[in-house]
């Protein structure tokens, strides 16, 4: 019984310490629950530095671009009907002066030198080119308006191949100078080229037309001009 009694108490001794070591285990936090338990931080607080404006929305405003302006082209028109009808009358009048030659023969010419020789009638506004006494060559021509054209006896003075007009700026080809009036050389040509490129009083031939010189067709000049010599006599004559 004594030796029981000694185990026995220090058994009894050890239960309270056991209990007061249980107690604390459970009951005492632990470091871990303190910082799983531990107050969340505040945010902290920032100061509003936006303000709301109100932004008109762009609206897109057209510029105006400098265009180059397109030149005017001209264009093309019908001939005018009393144009048309003038060119008819003049192949009317080429025809029946044709017809006249037949029936009535040009007069006589009057050679004052050489064997070739050129009569103009302003008259008839028509050319007739003689050799050897014989008739070569019969052209519808044109003389100056206002009777530009001096009448009487010349000779060709001057060849070229293109003479150019500056007082009224036109090219005269086949030129066949005859005479001078004042500073001006009057002349035999073709009809006259403007620096367009447009052949001047086309469609005219037959009546006076120039301003002083005796004008032939482009084909009819052209045999004129090579047939003609320097020193060919050239007379005028109503």
């Amino acid at each position: 019984m004594t030796k029981n009694r000694r185990l026995l108490l220090p058994l009894l001794l050890l239960l309270p310490l056991g209990g007061i070591s249980l107690a604390y285990f459970f009951f005492t936090p632990s470091p871990a629950d303190a910082f799983l338990n531990a107050p969340t931080p505040a945010a902290a607080t920032q100061e509003n530095l936006w303000a709301r404006v109100e932004i008109a929305k762009p609206t897109h405003t057209p510029v105006s671009l400098p265009t180059e302006t397109p030149t005017q082209i001209p264009i093309a028109t019908e001939t005018p009907a009393v144009l048309a009808i003038e060119i008819v009358n003049e192949i009317s009048v080429a025809l029946e002066q044709a017809k006249q030659i037949e029936a009535d023969p040009p007069p006589a010419p009057v050679i004052s030198g050489g064997s070739k020789y050129i009569l103009v009638d302003i008259s008839d506004q028509h050319m007739y080119v003689y050799e050897n006494d014989a008739l070569i060559y019969s052209f519808v021509a044109s003389t100056g308006i206002n009777n530009a054209t001096r009448v009487g006896v010349f000779a060709v003075q001057s060849k070229f191949d293109n003479a150019y007009g500056a007082t009224w700026d036109i090219w005269m080809p086949n030129w066949l100078g005859i005479y001078w009036a004042g500073g001006l050389e009057n002349g035999i040509h073709a009809l006259p080229i403007l620096p367009s490129g447009a052949t001047l009083w086309e469609g005219f031939l037959g009546r006076p037309v120039s301003y002083g010189c005796v004008v032939l067709g482009t084909y009819e000049s052209k045999l004129l001009y090579d047939w003609a010599e320097m020193g060919s006599t050239v007379e005028i004559q109503w």
